[in-house]
């Protein structure tokens, strides 16, 4: 979960699968909807049969590891080529995810992509939309929040599971939502792994759970902890916990602003908080990394890119002198929405109905006031020390690139409030 500040508000939205060859039986290729690369596994066979009258003859182009049982496998499947490795990836056309199934096709991985059929901000994206933007992957669409649909979607492979990885997050960072994802669609994710073999599973958290406030945060841990239980209790079962800050799309929100000539908007002096701010393409190689680095097998890996930790006040005089402008700052009081929280918490018992409307207040204010860094547990103090630094791109280059080629491919997602 990230937010963005815009000149009068926030924008909050969450740092939120072609398989055949000659083994494949009559009866399954037929449930397939079938391109060069991708093909998809859609929900209604009936729709994919005709596809396939047109497409067939693209058909030998697909390949993967292919078994008629899975069996646990009697070595690690660290031991084999990138090509026989099978890996799912669930989240797969959210804002991180789609940088992370790029990274991992061009790395040699046999990527199952799973996918809602409508993806996309507002489910703009069509199956056909989808295809192309997962191009080399192969699609599987399914449904992550119900474990029996996706379960079935993985049997009908009819392959072996290697790893999978969840890029799953909230779209609103409400409570329900929060919960139905962050939790329950993330557990359905390893629970249908599981049973198709997966013997790793790599999940990208966020950094922030570190000091759990919101609901989305409790939900992550909640994941979190099952699934370091269930390393602990199968010795042949093993994860890493991917803990990113902030994104760079989730401090771009204000460019067009100040291109136009209006204030940065900052909470406080703009020292309140800071953060090492980390591409998606970085953050998708540290993700890919996991995979097969052993140096990251059952850990908690908290990450950030390169270069210093910036406040927003830091981050807003970078923009200003790259556009070559008088630095203008609209300094909002952080008091300012713990009166209106304190409004919304007394309105939530008459009308609860506000739930979601409290959360997104607190999680606003929380991203105004707290750190995206490790927070150092002897010192209870965030340490950008102490944060690990990854990747090469940096956030004025960043910046440079918004403001020369614009927004586009960065845009905020669905919860923007004015």
């Amino acid at each position: 979960m990230s937010t963005s500040l815009s000149t009068i508000g926030y924008s909050f939205y969450s740092s939120k699968l072609q398989i055949c060859d000659k083994r494949l039986s009559y009866r399954i290729i037929k449930q397939f909807q079938v391109k060069p690369f991708p093909y998809a596994l859609p929900s209604r066979p009936l729709y994919a049969f005709k596809q396939f009258k047109y497409r067939r003859e693209k058909l030998h182009q697909i390949r993967v590891s292919v078994t008629q049982t899975v069996e646990k496998p009697a070595q690690s499947y660290r031991s084999k080529r990138p090509k026989d490795i099978n890996i799912v990836v669930v989240g797969s056309t959210g804002y991180i995810g789609k940088f992370v199934v790029k990274e991992l096709v061009a790395r040699g991985f046999n990527v199952v992509a799973i996918c809602r059929e409508k993806s996309g901000i507002r489910g703009k994206n069509s199956k056909e939309d989808t295809l192309a933007e997962l191009e080399g992957a192969n699609v599987c669409f399914s449904d992550v929040t119900n474990l029996e649909t996706l379960q079935k979607s993985l049997e009908n492979l009819e392959v072996p599971i290697d790893v999978v990885v969840s890029c799953l997050a909230s779209r609103t960072g409400g409570v329900k939502d929060s919960w139905k994802i962050d939790y329950e669609a993330t557990r359905h994710s390893l629970i249908a792994g599981k049973n198709r073999g997966a013997s790793h599973f790599v999940l990208l958290s966020a950094i922030c759970v570190q000091k759990p406030l919101l609901e989305f945060q409790r939900a992550k841990l909640r994941f979190e902890s099952e699934l370091m239980k269930e390393a602990e209790n199968n010795s042949g079962f093993t994860f890493s916990i991917v803990r990113p800050t902030a994104f760079f799309k989730s401090l771009g929100g204000q460019v067009e602003l100040a291109k136009d000539g209006k204030p940065y908007v900052m909470f406080g002096d703009g020292k309140l908080c800071a953060c090492k701010p980390i591409s998606e393409p970085d953050l998708a190689s540290f993700i890919a990394d996991c995979v097969l680095n052993e140096d990251k097998i059952n850990q908690i890996l908290p990450i950030g890119g390169p270069g210093k930790a910036l406040t927003p006040l830091e981050q807003g005089e970078m923009l200003f002198r790259l556009l070559n402008k008088e630095p203008k700052f609209l300094k909002v009081p952080i008091g300012i929405m713990d009166f209106a929280i304190g409004i919304l918490d007394f309105l939530v018992k008459i009308f609860p109905s506000l739930e979601d409307a409290v959360e997104f207040g607190k999680i606003g204010r929380y991203y105004a006031a707290e750190s995206m860094l490790v927070l150092d547990p002897e010192t209870g103090e965030y340490s950008a020390e102490k944060t690990p630094s990854y990747g090469k791109d940096e956030l004025e280059g960043f910046f440079q690139k918004v403001i020369t080629e614009g927004i586009a491919g960065q845009e905020l997602g669905e919860q923007t409030f004015f």
